[in-house]
């Protein structure tokens, strides 16, 4: 009975000890979490009190009165280019050469001076064209290839937004003596002299209106123009029977006549130029047998910044030069330079 009841005590300890246990182990861990809570609370940061402090300050606006200087620039109406061409052809051949040949040496030159005149109504061009060209085959002695003077001034003033009234001077002539070459067979030639500086040469005034719709294209037509031909060597009379219109025994004849010249002057593709003029002349009082027709065409491709590959042709029909249509055509390949 005494061990009974000794079994009972211990058991009843055994119990008290392990309920005792429990709730001192629920006792830490709840004030564990309060502790932490209590930590976490106190480390919060109270974004309100802890902000930056700021300053606004009110934004005054007034007026401030800056003084302007002008610019000292001035505005230049005019335009001028230079271009300057020179060509230059070469061969020659052993005499034993199978498939034969001539030597021979070529050279051709042209010189272009442009200017213009711009300021609204007011306008002026000029242009001055120099062309001259030789070859010299062996047993033939030099001839010429090439050879103009072309000068011409205009002045207008814009009546509408396509439309002037004109005044042109333009000049006409050639640097040297030229020839015609007559072959008499076996290697020889006759050659007939025809023209010098001056004989011809060509004085044109002309008064009309000018229509322009394009930087590129522009058509004069010109209802009083006169021309005034020059022959003053005498002597081209006896190869040139008609003496370019001039009387025998006089240096200069004048027309009175209606001309019309058309200018196209434009890039047509990439690295390539066409510049082409159209002249027409109907003297008065004549008969329509006389009236002349002049075509000037050059048509240029660059293949660099100074080479230069040119063809360059004329057409003309007039009377008193020859009863026949009369032509002309070079194919150049050579230095191009032009400013600006």
């Amino acid at each position: 009975m005494f061990k009974t009841r000794l079994v009972l005590l211990f058991l009843a300890l055994i119990a008290l000890g392990i309920n005792a246990k429990a709730q001192q182990t629920d006792s830490l861990k709840h004030d564990t979490v309060k502790i932490d809570t209590a930590q976490i609370n106190k480390l919060r940061i109270d974004s309100r009190k802890n902000a930056i402090p700021t300053r606004i300050r009110p934004v005054q606006l007034q007026r401030e009165q800056v003084p302007l200087t002008m610019l000292d620039y001035k505005v230049n109406y005019w335009k001028k280019s230079v271009t300057f061409g020179l060509n230059f052809n070469q061969s020659s051949f052993t005499s034993n050469y199978a498939a034969g040949g001539v030597n021979a040496v070529a050279l051709g030159s042209n010189f272009i001076y442009h200017t213009e005149y711009n300021k609204a109504p007011f306008s002026y061009v000029s242009e001055l064209n120099l062309q001259y060209g030789v070859s010299k085959n062996k047993g033939q002695g030099k001839r010429k290839t090439n050879d103009r003077i072309y000068f011409d001034n205009k002045v207008a003033s814009q009546l509408s937004k396509h439309w002037y009234v004109f005044g042109s001077l333009t000049f006409e002539s050639q640097f040297d003596k030229g020839y015609n070459y007559v072959d008499l067979g076996n290697g020889k030639f006759e050659q007939d002299y025809i023209s010098n500086f001056m004989s011809p040469g060509y004085l044109t005034e002309s008064f009309g209106f000018e229509y322009k719709p394009t930087g590129y294209f522009d058509l004069r037509i010109g209802t009083g123009t006169a021309r005034q031909t020059f022959v003053l060597d005498d002597s081209i009379h006896k190869k040139q029977p008609d003496n370019y219109g001039v009387p025998i025994g006089h240096t200069i004849k004048n027309d009175l006549a209606f001309q019309m010249v058309a200018l196209f002057d434009k890039d047509i593709a990439k690295n390539i130029h066409l510049n082409t003029r159209y002249a027409l002349f109907i003297p008065y009082g004549q008969d329509l047998k006389y009236i002349t027709h002049r075509v000037d065409m050059v048509l240029s491709a660059r293949v660099n910044r100074l080479i230069n590959v040119s063809l360059n042709g004329t057409l003309l029909y007039d009377k008193h030069t020859s009863k026949d249509a009369q032509a002309t055509e070079g194919l150049a390949l050579g230095v191009l330079y032009k400013f600006p």
